[in-house]
Formats: C-alpha cells, structure tokens, sequence
C-alpha cells in the first residue's frame, strides 16, 4: 500500500470541464479489516474531523453481524457522538441485510444506507451469506424500508470489474444487473473495483455505457488501486463520465472477505491532486482535510 507523508502538496490541476466532483471519504472501509480494536473515542474524534472537510458523504460505519466485522460493533455509540451541527456531508452506513437496515434506519442523521450487490455468487456468499437471488430479495426488503423512513439506498456492485474466483464475468452482466436493480427505483449506483482487478478498457466500457444508458441514475466509482495505477483508473473514469468517487485517506483499508491480502482503496489525497479546487466545491476545506489526515496516521497502523 502506498505510503506518503503528513506533509502532503497539493498542486491542483487546472481542467477544461468545471463539473463539480462528489468525493465520498470511507473511513468506514478503511477501518473494518483492522483486527486491533480501534476505540470508539478516537472513531468519534477522527469522523468528526472528517465531518468539517466538506465531502458530498461519508461512509462512516455499518450495522452488520458483529462476530464478522466486530471493528463496526460500536457503530451506533459513534453516531450518536458526532457533531452534525455545521456540517451538509450526509452519512451512508453500509447493511448487508433486513435486520440491519432496520436498525439503520432508527437513526435520523443517516441519510442513506448501503447495500454490496455482487455479481460475482462466490463473494456474494462470502460477503454476506447469500445468493444473488437472495441478495436482490434483501435489496427490495431495504429499498422498502428506506422509503419508508426516507432515506437514500446506495447500491454497491460489487467484483464490478472482474472477480478472482473464476465465477462467470462480463461488462454485459453488470449492464443487466444495473438495469434490473433501476428498475426498483434506486438511483445512485458505485461501480466496485473490489479486489483491484480493473482495467482501464473494463472502466472506459462500463461508464461510456451505463452513463449514456441511464441519464437519471448516478454511477460512480469505488475503486481499489495499487501506487501505480490509480492514476489511470480515476483518469479513465472521469474522462468517460464518472463524477462520483469512493476514497479512504492514504488508500487505507479494503475488503476483509475479498481475498487474504487488503487492496487498498483509492486515496483521497490523490484525488484532490488530480482534480481542480474549483471542483471539489466551495465548501471543500483543504485545512480540515490536512487536520483529518494527521490524525489518520495516528490511528491507523502502519502498512
């Protein structure tokens, strides 16, 4: 994983187009594989830094079984601690089932929840203990719900560009997937580069497809990504339309069922080099996010 200094330069770059870009910080990725408990007061202290930034969200937790993921077990102490007072960022908390989503749901300062949809049946079973005929039975049984208590459902599709497992794989099956689960009415949807195995022409295809295809949903990019190649894949995202982007500062974390060894999330501080100020917004405040990335390598372990 891709170490870097505190002392980061950010020397944005000046594009032609000038459309806003939506980052969405996930300290929740980041700190789920780690298996020394982090604690819950320093999970408070570190979010609500990240609240002062300025991202359009913050995927911040999840409401998951705790002997699996037991690093979110405290999700629900953390929200009720954290300063949402001064702050537009919504916050997205991750479920893989009903009863998880219920107990999101209690919550009024989360404004949307999210579900990892895979496309690949090995690491739906692992990653949730489901097929995927279960998993779109569950994606309803959540959809319902959010609208009931209005909120947003955020769909992550998960081995979006390819899986590890030999399961069947093509861009033509997530297309299908993407226009079936629309069906239900769920807007925003993130393309998951789950255990880094995309490409550029696999990215190029994907969202100079649906972007065209689907002009009312929004597709964005969760993407994991070694040093070298980031570059190419939020370039090749961007270029064919993608204006939504998952990141973790310094690239921490990845996903625990995928595979033995993490693959790191894309890291926020190289999207803020590659982007212009203008697009990362007026309310992007660059102080608060060289606060929050201290305090990052104070909690994380070093990799």
């Amino acid at each position: 994983m891709q170490i870097i200094s505190t002392n980061v330069q950010f020397s944005f770059i000046c594009r032609v187009s000038r459309d806003e870009i939506k980052i969405i910080e996930c300290p929740r990725d980041a700190m789920q594989g780690i298996k020394q408990f982090i604690p819950t007061e320093q999970k408070i202290s570190y979010i609500n830094k990240l609240l002062k930034v300025g991202y359009h969200s913050l995927d911040f937790g999840s409401f998951v079984s705790h002997d699996i993921i037991p690093q979110m077990a405290d999700t629900a102490e953390v929200i009720g601690s954290l300063d949402l007072s001064n702050t537009k960022t919504k916050l997205i908390a991750i479920v893989a089932n009903e009863r998880g989503a219920e107990e999101a749901c209690k919550f009024d300062a989360i404004d949307c929840l999210g579900f990892p949809f895979s496309v690949s049946e090995t690491f739906q079973k692992r990653n949730a203990n489901s097929t995927i005929p279960e998993a779109l039975e569950r994606v309803k049984q959540i959809k319902d719900l959010t609208d009931r208590h209005s909120k947003e459902l955020v769909l992550y599709i998960s081995m979006g560009f390819g899986n590890p497992y030999g399961d069947a794989y093509s861009p033509e099956i997530v297309e299908q997937w993407v226009e079936k689960l629309s069906l239900l009415d769920i807007k925003t949807f993130m393309l998951s580069d789950t255990v880094g195995v995309a490409e550029p022409k696999s990215i190029q295809h994907l969202f100079s497809t649906l972007i065209p295809a689907f002009p009312k949903l929004e597709i964005g990019a969760h993407l994991h990504t070694a040093p070298h190649n980031w570059k190419v894949k939020v370039e090749t995202a961007y270029n064919n339309g993608c204006r939504r982007f998952d990141s973790a500062i310094r690239g921490y974390g990845g996903c625990p069922m995928a595979k033995d060894e993490l693959i790191g999330n894309m890291p926020t501080e190289n999207l803020l080099n590659y982007f212009s100020h203008e697009q990362l917004g007026k309310d992007f405040n660059l102080n608060a996010f060289e606060d929050a990335l201290r305090e990052a390598v104070q909690i994380f372990p070093a990799h």
